[in-house]
C-alpha cells in the first residue's frame, strides 16, 4: 500500500492556506501559547474570511493546538508539565513502534536517504557546538521520515497528522538548543544504524530512550521557566 504524506504539505483551499499559516505561527510561538483566540483579529492578520478561518480553527482543535473551554472561548494550548508528560508517554510508545517497523519495512534506498538527511543537518547547523538543531517540518524532519518509513497508515495518521504539530510546538519552543543538541544528533545516528542493520528491537529501544531524554530536557526548561 502506498503511503501518502499528510494533506497539510500541499495547501489547496483558503482553509488549507490559513491552517498552515496559523499552525506555523502557533508552533513557533508567534501566536503565544495560552493566548486567547480572536477570530476578527486572525481574519485581519491572515487576510481570510470568517468561514475558511473557522474551518481552519476546527482543524487546529483536532490536532490539539487549540482548546475550547465552556463560557471562555478558544485558546492556544498551554505548554505544561502535565501536557508534556502525557504527550511524550504516548510518543515514546508509538514512535518506538514506528522505529521497529521502519527497521522492517524501509528499503535500502530509504535508509540511505534518511542517513543523508542527518548528514545534511550536521553540515548546515551548529550541532556539534551545541548551539542549534532545528528541523524543518515534514520530509526534512528525521522523526517524520521514520514514521512514514513504518508503512503503517494508522501510526502515520496519529503521529503525522493528529499529534505532529503539538509535538513540534514543544520541540521548537523548548527543545532544539542547549547542551542536549549534540547528544540528540548522536542518538539519531545510532537509531539509523539500528534501522540499517534491521534490528527492530534495538531501534525501538533507542527511540524510546531518545524521546525520554528529550522529555527530561524540555521538563527542565519548563521548570526553570516557572521558577
Amino acid at each position: 500500500m502506498a503511503i501518502q504524506s499528510p494533506i497539510w504539505r500541499s495547501p489547496v483551499t483558503s482553509s488549507d492556506r490559513v491552517l498552515l499559516e496559523i499552525q506555523r505561527a502557533i508552533v513557533e510561538g508567534d501566536i503565544p501559547a495560552g493566548s486567547k483566540i480572536s477570530e476578527p483579529e486572525l481574519a485581519r492578520r491572515f487576510s481570510v474570511s470568517r468561514a475558511p478561518l473557522r474551518e481552519a480553527l476546527a482543524r487546529l482543535e483536532r490536532c490539539h493546538l487549540i482548546e475550547r473551554t465552556p463560557n471562555a472561548g478558544a485558546r492556544v494550548v498551554t505548554l505544561s508539565l502535565a501536557g508534556l508528560l502525557s504527550l511524550y508517554q504516548l510518543r515514546e510508545e508509538l514512535e518506538g513502534l514506528a522505529c521497529r517497523l521502519a527497521a522492517e519495512n524501509m528499503d535500502d534506498a530509504e535508509v540511505a536517504k534518511l542517513s543523508a538527511l542527518l548528514e545534511a543537518h550536521l553540515a548546515s547547523q551548529r550541532v556539534r557546538e551545541g548551539e542549534s538543531y532545528y528541523q524543518e517540518e515534514g520530509d526534512l524532519d528525521f522523526h517524520y521520515r521514520i514514521i512514514l518509513g513504518s508503512k503503517n497508515s494508522y501510526l502515520i495518521n496519529i503521529l503525522c497528522d493528529e499529534l505532529y504539530f503539538l509535538v513540534r510546538m514543544y520541540r521548537v519552543q523548548l527543545g532544539m538548543n542547549g547542551p542536549r543538541v549534540s547528544r540528540a544528533f548522536d542518538e539519531h545516528k545510532a537509531i539509523i544504524n539500528a534501522i540499517a542493520n534491521r534490528d527492530g528491537e534495538l531501534a525501538d529501544l533507542l527511540m524510546r530512550r531518545h524521546i525520554g531524554a528529550s522529555r527530561k530536557n524540555i521538563e527542565l526548561k519548563l521548570l526553570n521557566a516557572g521558577s
